[in-house]
């Protein structure tokens, strides 16, 4: 099936652009059964997987040793795949969600990727519930995305940050119940045992220990960021004492993207954008460079080769 007039979200932590594709479907093959000319359509990550493995037959499509990524990254294929940068984009329709009317494509193409990275964690580890207390730590493109979805949920969100700027926004805008600075002890300290769940969006390496001690007894300390090259110390002690857990986890897979989608459509969630044309890509990434953006840019590409 053909997508056609993408927007493409732009990734501020490590850079995966054109991997967050909204549009309209413009052609379909005869074997497509899903979608048809005129449909709102977009494709995240994934583009391509074995469809056999245990992965993929239990939707788990995101772990599939053979996975081929949208933007060819951490792939082994021998095909190298572009991302969103084109007017159009080929695609199996398995890899494609729909797009419910009432979701727009500019806010709705990061949560593409930002959108189920932390949409699956909360459901995953039992945190997107009524009376959950839920930290997120960092409020970014996806720290922001996930205030959004545990409040839809229903939990209590405390946003713990190293800026002081960000709290009006987090509480007056995003709709955070708390916010803590990280680097305040005694905030932290009023604040330990409190949270049944943290998700943890920030990619540069830091410290887990002070966020271990804000969980109550089996609370679950969730790794979204992809810090990876520098190791982090392991307080085991800690974790051993309070019963408590430390996992990490990879977006979702297709069934779990769609079911996101629409839960998003439902409760009217989108992530704050900026929309600009291609030509202002190079400004945009400089402007990412400085944390200049709340929080997303999306390209708009297929205006862009238009005019």
């Amino acid at each position: 099936m053909v997508i056609r007039g993408a927007l493409i979200g732009v990734s501020a932590n490590i850079r995966l652009e054109g991997h967050e594709i909204a549009g309209v479907v413009i052609q379909v093959g005869h074997q497509v059964k899903k979608f048809k000319e005129g449909d709102k359509a977009g494709l995240g990550c994934i583009v391509s997987s074995c469809q056999t493995c245990s992965s993929c037959n239990k939707g788990l499509e995101n772990y599939c040793p053979e996975l081929i990524n949208t933007y060819t990254i951490f792939s082994t294929a021998k095909t190298i795949t572009y991302g969103g940068f084109s007017d159009i984009i080929v695609v199996d329709e398995r890899f494609v969600v729909r797009f419910p009317d009432n979701l727009p494509l500019s806010g709705g193409a990061p949560l593409l990727c930002a959108g189920i990275t932390v949409y699956s964690p909360l459901k995953l580890f039992g945190l997107g519930e009524i009376g959950k207390h839920v930290g997120v730590v960092g409020l970014g493109g996806v720290g922001h995305v996930a205030v959004k979805f545990a409040k839809a949920f229903g939990a209590k969100v405390t946003v713990i940050s190293t800026s002081k700027s960000k709290e009006r926004e987090a509480i007056e805008k995003l709709g955070a119940d708390l916010f803590v600075l990280s680097h305040d002890t005694e905030q932290m300290q009023t604040m330990s045992g409190t949270m049944d769940g943290i998700i943890d969006t920030v990619s540069p390496a830091h410290s887990i220990l002070p966020l271990i001690n804000l969980l109550s007894p089996h609370g679950k300390l969730v790794m979204l960021g992809a810090s990876g090259i520098k190791p982090i110390d392991l307080p085991l002690l800690h974790l051993i004492l309070g019963g408590k857990s430390i996992a990490g986890s990879l977006s979702g897979g297709l069934k779990e993207t769609q079911d996101m989608i629409d839960f998003a459509a439902e409760h009217n969630i989108t992530a704050d954008v900026e929309v600009i044309p291609m030509d202002y890509v190079n400004v945009a990434m400089d402007r990412l460079a400085k944390g200049d953006i709340r929080y997303r840019f999306v390209i708009d590409v297929g205006n862009s080769l238009c005019t």
